[in-house]
């Protein structure tokens, strides 16, 4: 549960960079794009997605954020997603009830970190619900779909899908394959006690023009993963996710591709091989990277030079690995966020690289998104 710290009251300030690739040579500012809080109050955002295309309500540019927290800064509670252009202007996407859903959601709504926005217009979010803030009342959720207007027109839900926490996709236009980590198999059940339930979930869906996605299989392509329920996090297990840029070259069969997956209680990033075509599990993949500048990663993105971009939970910090071969080199970290003790501790999650622009990354002890660049 996050402390509320108004925008402005940080000052934003240049910060030394040791070799991000993605910055300038020497160093990179952070600048407060807009305040993630919409006119209901929720807190802590969580997700973000770029979207790709313009249509309905959407901009293609804009960024999406989507909130875990309600006004009464309860995790598993929120339910909105928020807009943000470049320039800082904010609008409601969607305000998702829960009364009023056209499929199931175990739990109902509580929007995770698991946000995407594909070409066709449509946009997924995962839902991790509680009914007070508590790891004790938190349900498996769902996979809520929404049109381009913010309308939830379907949910995918079932015993493969519990605990969606995080979300990447790889996106041909007319199908998709979604990559999702779940966080709640045998968790709660473990009371606090690391559990290695954690998995990672490919759903393959085609997208006909003018109907709702249609999903054709789900298969477990990483199991194994360490998680357990944690009071100021709520539950903690593989998190970000991310396709290496073969695996997203535009027909949706990402030859060569590799899913890279921040496995945040190992202080690693693994890789999964073939993670669109195969048909069974890596189990905990390969090890990339550990360790080092790593302290509880959580979101993870792949950065427009193709070096894997990882944000902590543990501290502030952004780390940037190159992956040559089969293993990784932690090239450089920087410093987004500096609040509470320790420093920047629980504040970052959800991130994306823009060409052109910078990285955006969400920040939860400002309630806002902001730009490293």
């Amino acid at each position: 549960m996050k402390t509320l710290h108004p925008i402005g009251m940080r000052i934003l300030a240049v910060i030394p960079v040791l070799a991000l690739f993605l910055a300038t040579a020497n160093a990179g500012t952070i600048t407060t794009i807009a305040s993630t809080i919409p006119s209901n109050g929720d807190l802590n955002p969580y997700g973000v997605a770029l979207v790709p295309t313009t249509t309905g309500a959407l901009t293609k540019g804009n960024i999406l954020v989507s909130n875990f927290n309600n006004s009464a800064n309860l995790q598993g509670t929120g339910t909105t997603i928020v807009q943000i252009s470049p320039s800082g202007t904010v609008t409601l996407f969607a305000q998702i009830d829960a009364n009023n859903l056209p499929g199931p959601c175990p739990g109902g709504v509580g929007l995770s970190t698991a946000l995407v926005a594909l070409r066709s217009g449509w946009v997924i979010v995962g839902s991790v619900p509680t009914t007070d803030g508590t790891s004790a009342t938190v349900k498996a959720g769902c996979l809520l779909v929404l049109n381009s207007n913010g309308q939830v027109a379907e949910t995918f839900y079932g015993s493969l899908i519990n605990g969606a926490w995080d979300m990447a996709a790889a996106d041909a236009g007319d199908h998709a394959s979604l990559f999702v980590t779940n966080v709640l198999n045998g968790t709660v059940a473990g009371g606090g006690k690391t559990v290695h339930g954690g998995t990672v979930l490919r759903l393959d869906l085609t997208v006909a023009h003018g109907s709702m996605p249609n999903l054709e299989q789900m298969t477990i392509i990483g199991s194994g993963f360490a998680e357990r329920t944690d009071p100021a996090a709520l539950v903690i297990g593989p998190t970000g996710l991310a396709l290496s840029q073969s695996g997203n070259d535009g027909d949706g069969h990402g030859h060569n591709s590799v899913l890279y997956v921040a496995d945040t209680l190992n202080d690693r990033v693994v890789a999964i091989e073939d993670p669109l075509q195969r048909n069974n599990s890596g189990g905990t993949g390969m090890t990339v990277t550990q360790a080092g500048a790593l302290n509880n990663p959580l979101g993870l993105e792949i950065a427009i030079n193709g070096d894997i971009l990882t944000v902590n939970g543990g501290n502030g910090y952004l780390v940037e690995t190159k992956v040559e071969g089969d293993h990784g080199h932690q090239i450089g970290k920087v410093l987004l966020d500096d609040m509470g003790n320790p420093p920047g501790a629980g504040a970052l999650f959800g991130l994306t690289d823009v060409a052109g622009q910078g990285i955006y990354f969400v920040d939860d002890n400002e309630n806002a998104l902001n730009l490293f660049h």
